[in-house]
């Protein structure tokens, strides 16, 4: 069975954009287990709460075929997160899919992996992915590669069904 780990704020992350993309994955037989920097209970921006599995900083890209961060105005706290862009290097270097959504390409482009690469994001962070040296699309959902970003909520399930069609 193919693992996915989603990387998500301990609170004001973007409901949609954990709850559709989950709800795909696992129904197309896929695990999926949740990090944050906390482990236990996470809250939503909107309603919902999650359960956090793992700390980020015990994600080991070894055990897992996908990392993906979820957008919402609390995944700035990995933004300027070290750790966090040396993990996405990991991953991206093992030649596993990176993913993110939302204001959480922002997190990608930080960490250099975009130059170069067609990516979206949430309108506010056009700026950031252009500095990041990325082409930015401004489509829906867009894959380069092993990268695969979103710009939204409003995108979730088809990013959801695209992180599918990209792990099987």
């Amino acid at each position: 069975m193919k693992k996915i780990v989603f990387v998500v704020a301990p609170q004001n992350f973007r409901d949609e954009e954990y709850i559709e993309p989950k709800e795909i994955l696992e129904t197309a037989g896929f695990q999926v287990i949740t990090a944050s920097t906390v482990v236990g209970e996470i809250y939503g921006k909107i309603k919902i709460r999650a359960t956090s599995d793992i700390l980020v900083k015990d994600i080991n890209p070894n055990d897992y075929d996908a990392i993906f961060f979820i957008g919402g105005p609390g995944a700035s706290i990995y933004f300027n997160d070290g750790f966090v862009h040396n993990l996405v290097k990991l991953f991206l270097n093992a030649n596993k899919i990176v993913s993110a959504i939302c204001i959480a390409p922002t997190i990608l482009a930080n960490a250099g992996i975009l130059k170069g690469k067609n990516a979206t994001v949430f309108r506010d962070g056009a700026d950031n992915l252009i500095k990041g040296g990325a082409n930015y699309t401004a489509n829906s959902v867009e894959i380069d590669g092993n990268i695969l970003t979103g710009d939204g909520p409003q995108s979730a399930k088809e990013f959801g069904e695209t992180l599918v069609k990209l792990l099987s």
